[in-house]
């Protein structure tokens, strides 16, 4: 809309005024509520290299308009806007130019990688995986979307002190145990021992203090903390035991992902592993000693001086040589460009690790790899409930199975409370019920900036009035039920139809859609594709509240107003699509 207006103003302001301006620099906006017109021209910018005073240029380019354009019917000027209103043809033509196949960001298909996922395996996912997922899932939808080759990836985190820390619990404390003999899902089973090493960790150093040994001693004395340290050493030296409990323990968290993800609907095109990846990651580092990127301490350590870039002295090597973090990061980086020579890499990770990306993008850059440029940090901020903040040591996490399954319950309550379900068999409901759980979810994450923490509450979540996922698929039911109702042949519209204003609304919103994915896309912000389909959605439930759709006053009427319902809900099915919001037929 704002393009075909656009032209017409650059057109006109070389007939006026012999003015040759470039169609970007033309500002038009939606005409205030306070001023008469549909579309408005900010004038100042204008006035000056014109050598008009905005009263003059208002007058003379509104009457060009309206003389010249048949969309253009009237116009008036205040404040310094040009104030348009336009014909029911000028609105049908911009309907129908929207609904063309969106154009590519670019000729060429760049290459994009996105991680997310990457959970460590020494406990089972939870709502802050939840939340990467979410995000990552749409980051891959919404670039894919505008044209970008994407790839999406997760790098497994299966090796490091906190995985021997679980090991060495278990080793301790399980018995023998493994999850088929006690009945539980492998990944909680691991978690278990997460949680367990620290409980035992706090008691052996406890008792320690208590025989008067000092703070620091007595936290690198305590015997399950000095056996999940040899175990890391082991690991690394290849030791077979060592290697052979790692890898069973692994599995079991890896059947145990497996089953959660399926039910989140989350894949992922590659998956890397921190074990894969960690000694190319230290060769790496080795060689930036030998260039003399980086220096080793008299304790065989070996770091990185980042404070001339308002940055650290940064840890890369252990002083026995094992690797942390950052060792893996640099590996798998340099790993990913060899794999996919991408043109950007989005990291989707918590804003925790903000730091440790500004160290790791600097260090590739200082390394020599240009590609350090392309690197970015999508940061989100922690997921909070009504109780607090999650602790995974402390064992308070929102496990992701049970918070599906309280989902799904909630669900199950909301939908069986609006009682237009009743005729469906069992199948159906629970289909319906996972449906809205996962609405209620994925929405719930995503129609909050990333950068921002989140308050979740379950309950709120799964209303189907207000900003909610629920709400979206209730609008798009609402709409398909209108088909069932009464079949409208909508190719009988072949006149022009008369357009009210909640239906100019509607066409405007709609027009947008590209403007918000490519701002979605190059902004790497999923809210903003959330908030404009719930304004979509908001904005076509006054529209059935407020107009007659089926008991129009005519037929050409009836199949516009038909065929306009349909576009709006192909628009939510769009959306709701790339978001990871299911649909649904009937509510």
């Amino acid at each position: 809309m704002k393009n075909i207006v656009s032209k017409c103003i650059v057109d006109a302001l070389v007939a006026l005024y012999d003015y040759k301006i470039d169609v970007s620099r033309i500002v038009l906006m939606r005409t205030k509520k306070s001023f008469t017109g549909e579309l408005s021209l900010v004038m100042h910018p204008l006035s000056k290299p014109l050598g008009q005073d905005v009263s003059s240029l208002g007058d003379a380019l509104g009457q060009y308009l309206v003389d010249n354009n048949e969309g253009v019917i009237a116009f008036n000027h205040a404040a310094g806007f040009l104030n348009l209103s336009f014909s029911h043809t000028f609105w049908y033509q911009v309907y129908q130019m929207q609904q063309n196949t969106l154009p590519k960001a670019t000729d060429k298909p760049k290459r994009v990688l996105v991680e997310y996922g990457s959970p460590n395996t020494n406990k089972p996912l939870h709502l802050g995986h939840v939340r990467n997922c979410v995000l990552g899932r749409a980051v891959v939808n919404i670039l894919g979307a505008v044209g970008y080759e994407v790839t999406s990836v997760q790098v497994i985190n299966d090796r490091g002190i906190h995985i021997c820390q679980s090991m060495a619990a278990w080793q301790l404390d399980a018995h023998g145990a493994t999850p088929e003999s006690i009945a539980m899902k492998g990944d909680h089973f691991v978690g278990k021992y997460y949680v367990r090493y620290n409980e035992i960790y706090n008691e052996q150093k406890q008792a320690l203090l208590d025989q008067g040994m000092d703070e620091l001693e007595a936290k690198q004395k305590a015997p399950i903390y000095q056996l999940a340290e040899s175990m890391l050493r082991d690991w690394e030296a290849g030791d077979e035991t060592v290697r052979a409990l790692w890898q069973r323990m692994n599995q079991w968290v890896y059947s145990g992902f497996d089953i959660t993800y399926k039910r989140l609907g989350i894949s992922f095109d590659k998956n890397y592993y921190e074990s894969d990846t960690y000694l190319l990651g230290k060769q790496l580092v080795l060689d930036g000693l030998d260039k003399g990127l980086f220096y080793q301490k008299t304790d065989g350590s070996i770091w990185v001086d980042l404070t001339g870039y308002d940055l650290d002295h940064k840890l890369l090597l252990r002083a026995d040589a094992t690797s942390v973090y950052m060792t893996q990061d640099i590996g798998t980086a340099v790993l990913r460009y060899q794999d996919y020579a991408f043109d950007k890499m989005v990291y989707t990770v918590a804003n925790e690790q903000d730091y440790h990306f500004e160290v790791l993008f600097k260090i590739l850059e200082l390394a020599g790899y240009s590609w350090a440029q392309s690197l970015v940090h999508l940061s989100y901020g922690i997921v909070l409930l009504p109780q607090g903040r999650m602790k995974s040591r402390e064992g308070t996490v929102v496990d992701a199975d049970d918070l599906l399954d309280t989902m799904v319950a909630n669900a199950k309550s909301a939908t069986d409370a609006l009682g237009k379900a009743n005729d469906f068999n069992d199948d159906a409901l629970n289909q319906l019920h996972v449906a809205v759980a996962h609405a209620a979810l994925n929405y719930w994450i995503l129609k909050v900036e990333a950068k921002k923490d989140i308050l979740f509450n379950p309950e709120d979540s799964i209303a189907f009035n207000g900003n909610t996922g629920p709400f979206l698929q209730y609008t798009y039911a609402r709409i398909r039920s209108i088909a069932r109702k009464q079949h409208v042949d909508t190719s009988l519209l072949r006149a022009v139809p008369e357009i009210n204003a909640m239906e100019r609304s509607i066409i405007a919103v709609l027009d947008q859609y590209n403007d918000v994915l490519y701002d979605a896309a190059e902004s790497i912000n999923p809210s903003v594709l959330a908030g404009y389909i719930y304004s979509l959605a908001k904005l076509y439930n006054t529209y059935y509240h407020d107009t007659p759709i089926l008991k129009a006053d005519n037929g050409t009427l009836i199949a516009w107003r038909v065929q306009l319902s349909n576009t709006v809900a192909q628009r939510i099915y769009d959306v709701c699509t790339i978001l990871g919001i299911p649909v649904i037929e009937r509510m």
